[in-house]
């Protein structure tokens, strides 16, 4: 499980934590929270399994530790995200940094003639 932000992809690796502890099925997750004090519905436990969270409380994160003996560094792990090219909205990819030939056309203002009839 993978979500991104512009410099960081965070992978959330507690399923296969889970799966080396035995752990195959998101209930199986839910009493071990309850003996650590963590109360969470079977969905949130579902969403908590399936899903890399936005946000995580650090008492639920430090009951995950406890209950399969190991570090944040090992449900979390964060790599330097792809470099992305953003699109213009035309379509097209940006070119380099340099504007190159492209220079800025001057506005001409043309006066209405005055007629008077």
């Amino acid at each position: 499980m993978t979500t991104s932000n512009s410099e960081h992809q965070v992978q959330w690796n507690l399923r296969a934590v889970m799966a080396a502890a035995g752990m195959f099925h998101t209930t199986d997750l839910r009493e071990p929270l309850q003996a650590q004090g963590v109360n969470l519905s079977r969905e949130q436990v579902f969403r908590l399994v399936t899903k890399t969270p936005d946000r995580l409380n650090m008492t639920v994160l430090a009951a995950l530790c406890r209950i399969f003996s190991c570090t944040p560094n090992d449900l979390i792990e964060l790599r330097a995200a792809a470099p992305s090219t953003k699109r213009r909205a035309n379509g097209t990819a940006p070119t380099s940094g340099a504007i190159g030939t492209l220079r800025p056309v001057p506005a001409r203002i043309h006066r209405p003639t005055d007629q008077k009839q």
